[in-house]
Formats: C-alpha cells, sequence, structure tokens
C-alpha cells in the first residue's frame, strides 16, 4: 500500500532526499493535467498559504478579471518522479484550488470528488473503484511528431514478437510501482499497438488520483522509447476505440440486493452523465461497435452490455460500466457514478430484466427494446442541460464548460 505523508514528514523528506523541484498538480474540468513546480524553499508556504498561478490561461478558469487561484499541495499524494534525475529529485503532489479568501473554486474537479465521497458516507455508503484504460502506442515520424502507424500488428493478448509493446508496459508497470501504485495485469488489447493495464481497487479518490498518474507514466515511458501514446477515443477508424472501463463496487453491500440497486441508479442517469463520460465528439465513433456498448442494458459475463458483473463472488463482486473512454476526466465520471449508485440505492431501485444476448448480433426488433446511448455530443448535452441530477451534482460552470467549449 502507498505511504500517506503528513506535511512536516513531506517536508523532512524533501530536506533528507535531496528534492531540488515539488511539482503540484492539478488538472482542468476536462482532465487535462497541469502543473506548477516550485523549490523546496517554498514548500512551507505551499502548505500554509498556497501557491497563486494565472488562471485565465487555462480553458474554462476564468478570464483576466478574476484570474488568481492558489494551488494547496495534498501531502497524502507525494510521489517521486521516478524518471526524474536522480540527482535533484522531483515529487510530485496534487493540489485542490481555492480563490485567494480560501473559497474552494467551484471547477475543481478532484474536491467535486471529495465532496461525492463525503456525501456517500454521510448516507452510510462508501464505493471502491477499479480502472481499466486502453491506450494506442503510435510510431514518431523524423520529426518527432506522432503518427497514426501502429507500433505493431499483434491482437488480443498475443505474445512477443507479434506484440511488439511487451517491454513498454513492462516498464510503465515497473515505473507506477516505483511511485506505490500497482497494477493488477496488463496485455496487448484487440487492436493493432493497443494495449490494457488494469489497477487493483481502491477507494475512489485514490483510484482517481491513480488514473491521472496513469495516463502521464504511458505518455513518458511511450517518448523515452520513440512512441506516441494516443488516448483518444477513437483513434482509427474501423478499429476498437480506448474504452475507460470502471468497476465499481459498494459497502455496505453484503447482499446481491445492494450492488443491484447501485447499479440500477447507474443506468437510470448514464443518459444524463454521458457527456462527462465520453467529452468529444471522437468518443461517439465507438458506441456500438468492437465491445463498445450502444445501449442502456446489463447482464452477466457478457460484453456487449453497458453494464455488465464479471464473473466473481464475495468481495471481488463488482459492475463494471463499459461506456466511458479515456478521454473522460476521473474525478467527474467517479463523482457521478456515486451519485448515480447513492440514487438508486437509497430508492432501493429494481433493476430491469438481464439482457442475456448478444446486442451486436440483435436483430432491430429485438434492439428495439432497449434505450439507446446519446448518438452525439450535441445530443448528450441536450440531455445533460436539462437533466436535475445533473444540475443537482455539476456547478453549473463546469455543465456550462462542455455544453458550450
Amino acid at each position: 500500500m502507498k505511504m500517506k505523508y503528513s506535511r512536516d514528514e513531506v517536508m523532512q523528506y524533501v530536506q533528507e532526499d535531496d528534492v531540488k523541484f515539488i511539482r503540484l498538480a492539478f488538472c482542468d474540468v476536462f482532465g487535462r493535467q497541469k502543473n506548477i513546480s516550485i523549490m523546496p524553499e517554498e514548500l512551507p508556504r505551499a502548505f500554509e498559504y498556497g501557491i497563486a498561478f494565472d488562471a485565465s490561461a487555462i480553458a474554462g478558469f476564468g478570464d483576466e478579471s478574476r484570474s488568481d487561484l492558489l494551488l494547496h499541495p495534498d501531502p497524502e499524494t507525494l510521489s517521486l518522479l521516478p524518471w526524474r534525475p536522480e540527482h535533484g529529485k522531483v515529487v510530485r503532489m496534487f493540489s485542490s484550488i481555492t480563490y485567494p479568501d480560501g473559497t474552494p473554486f467551484p471547477c475543481d474537479t478532484r474536491t467535486l470528488l471529495k465532496k461525492a465521497i463525503a456525501d456517500a458516507k454521510e448516507a452510510g455508503f462508501t464505493f471502491a473503484f477499479g480502472a481499466e484504460q486502453e491506450f494506442y502506442l503510435f510510431r514518431l515520424d523524423e520529426n518527432g511528431s506522432p503518427t497514426t502507424i501502429p507500433y505493431d500488428e499483434a491482437g488480443y493478448m498475443d505474445m512477443a514478437p507479434e506484440d511488439r509493446g511487451e517491454n513498454v508496459r513492462r516498464e510503465i508497470c515497473l515505473t507506477l510501482e516505483q511511485m506505490g501504485i500497482h497494477p493488477e495485469r496488463s496485455h496487448h488489447e484487440e487492436g493493432p499497438g493497443q494495449n490494457e493495464i488494469d489497477f487493483r481497487y481502491s477507494d475512489a479518490l485514490t483510484a482517481a488520483d491513480n488514473a491521472m498518474t496513469f495516463q502521464t507514466v504511458v505518455k513518458t515511458v511511450a517518448n523515452r522509447n520513440g512512441l506516441w501514446a494516443d488516448f483518444s477515443a477513437k483513434p482509427l477508424d474501423g478499429r476498437p476505440g480506448n474504452g475507460f472501463h470502471i468497476n465499481m463496487s459498494v459497502k455496505p453491500g453484503e447482499t446481491s440486493k445492494s450492488l443491484c440497486h447501485m447499479i440500477a441508479g447507474i443506468l437510470d442517469k448514464v443518459e444524463e452523465m454521458t457527456v462527462f463520460l465520453n467529452p468529444t465528439e471522437n468518443s461517439y465513433k465507438r458506441f456500438g461497435q468492437k465491445k463498445a456498448p450502444g445501449y442502456i442494458s446489463w447482464s452477466s459475463e457478457n460484453r456487449s452490455q453497458l453494464v455488465r458483473i464479471p464473473g466473481a463472488a464475495g468481495a471481488y463482486r463488482r459492475a463494471e460500466l463499459r461506456s466511458p473512454d479515456t478521454t473522460a476526466n476521473p474525478y467527474l465520471a467517479f463523482s457521478l457514478m456515486i451519485y448515480a449508485g447513492l440514487y438508486g440505492l437509497q430508492n432501493r431501485m429494481e433493476l430491469p430484466p438481464a439482457a442475456d444476448i448478444n446486442l451486436f448480433t440483435a436483430d432491430q426488433k429485438t434492439l428495439s427494446r432497449f434505450r439507446k446511448l446519446p448518438e452525439n455530443l450535441n445530443a448528450a448535452c441536450k440531455i445533460a442541460e436539462e437533466s436535475e441530477f445533473i444540475k443537482a451534482h455539476i456547478p453549473p460552470a463546469i455543465l456550462d464548460i462542455y455544453c458550450h467549449r
């Protein structure tokens, strides 16, 4: 388990372990990662008062009229960046964002997830998450710019020498372990040059932080190997898209009823959440093909469904939501899944009948029984803007940014 540090322990570590740069990490509303590097002597001020930055330069964070925001590092998230020099080390901490008067910044999605976790706890529930993220490895051209030429032509779970990504995945996993993050498994995916690495189950905030760290590590390791890691939803037409399959469970959940209520809530609210789970035009090219769902349904062990219950028992029993893609902001995705699951639990919602069929080969008469996921970004935005559920849990500024960018 990754060690959690206090403020004093962070300052002692920085002083004793030749740390020269401290990255204060955060993300914009779309989950694009940002950071500021400070020197060790600035660390006490960062903990006490925060570090100011110009928010007007970040899309959706405000304009020049109110541009100052402050970053407040979370000492529990301290992590060494192992790819940086051994002498003059670089560490990273995730940060919360406030206005200068200390008021939380409404577009700080990590703080939104903390609130969702606290609301669930107050209602008597705790949710856990496990992330499965897919990505493509593409070659670079002679100028070092990305191409869409896959690194290999291997298929699902192929081995070397066909699978050329084996050593890259190994380096990614070892780097993550050095950062206190423990991958569960890795393999080649169905697409040429496509890979997947899955994480162990953890609490919601840790899982979201790990998902953010994962993309940074993958891109860094790929670049060190002369490659480009592509996390877009549908990098290649006619090939599988990049899914961000999210496994979720709830406690107390001793009976299957709790899991069913949770899934029922997610199925009920998923259309309203879709713009945040699939935030680009490209996202909607993925739906309804190559194991990416297009209809709102559930089943056990069935990868043509929106939600499947993998074959597992006891503490490993969970639900997998298969519609999100790797462009989703994990803090927003997990927040909305918590609130939707909570809605199902508190209202003791019943699941519709399981769809124990292959929806990719079903006829139109069969498919007509199911609601469809939004077919494009505009449709998803319209549904979100009309949703009382979204208005209750997503700040107006974030909804406006997603739907009127």
